[in-house]
């Protein structure tokens, strides 16, 4: 099936305010859902609103979160309720001369709908290998799989990208035109990156086994650019 690649906001997801930085292409979205690793996911539960993080992983026009069956936050979702799915990626500290215009630089992304539950076994083990391959690219393959009784302690969500915009900042401040510019007052932005360190074994690892070759690019610098 073919991606859906809407370019025009809904009502409820176009953005109002700053909408200059606003992208409602999927290229935008998916590189921003795809890059992030963790969501936050809200919703109404009795008159409560709650926002909860989680692990996320986007195949095609759909995302998915995963936790137990227990989850209060995925039972509550999966009962067809409206709900709110965001990824926010900082790439900054943007510095200006005025405390009015300091700000971030960053992406993100909004996703509104309804959250339902997954099924059928065969849609949650792609998932679930979609959740494992974005931590780490080959280990689906290298770890042992779930088991039945695994994938019935296992609750999984999709939520389709219907209803989704992004939002993106980048650059320096934005008070250069302005009187300010006069200020005796250093402006400029400070990019942010995430850096992963060494790889820290497990003390009950047998010594021969080796680092997996999927874990060079956490190595580097900039992990997340």
């Amino acid at each position: 099936m073919a991606r859906r690649t809407h370019s025009s906001p809904s009502p409820r997801t176009r953005v109002r305010r700053l909408h200059e930085r606003a992208r409602y292409d999927r290229e935008a979205i998916d590189s921003v859902l795809d890059a992030g690793l963790v969501a936050h996911l809200g919703f109404v539960s009795e008159g409560q609103p709650f926002v909860i993080p989680t692990l996320h992983a986007r195949i095609g026009d759909e995302v998915y979160v995963h936790g137990s069956a227990a989850s209060r936050t995925l039972r509550a979702l999966a009962s067809a309720i409206p709900a709110c799915l965001t990824v926010t990626l900082l790439d900054g500290i943007v510095l200006a001369r005025s405390v009015f215009e300091h700000s971030m630089n960053y992406r993100s992304v909004v996703v509104l709908g309804t959250a339902h539950a997954v099924e059928d076994p065969s849609e949650k083990l792609a998932a679930l290998e979609a959740f494992t391959e974005k931590l780490l690219p080959g280990r689906w393959a290298e770890a042992r799989p779930p088991t039945r009784k695994e994938l019935r302690a296992t609750s999984i969500l999709r939520l389709s990208l219907d209803e989704a915009s992004a939002k993106i900042r980048d650059g320096g401040p934005e008070d250069g035109d302005t009187p300010d510019a006069m200020l005796d007052v250093w402006a400029g932005h400070v990019p942010l990156v995430v850096r992963a360190l060494d790889p820290v074994p497990d003390e009950m690892l047998d010594p021969g086994i080796p680092v997996p070759p999927g874990l060079a690019p956490y190595r580097r610098p900039g992990l997340v650019d």
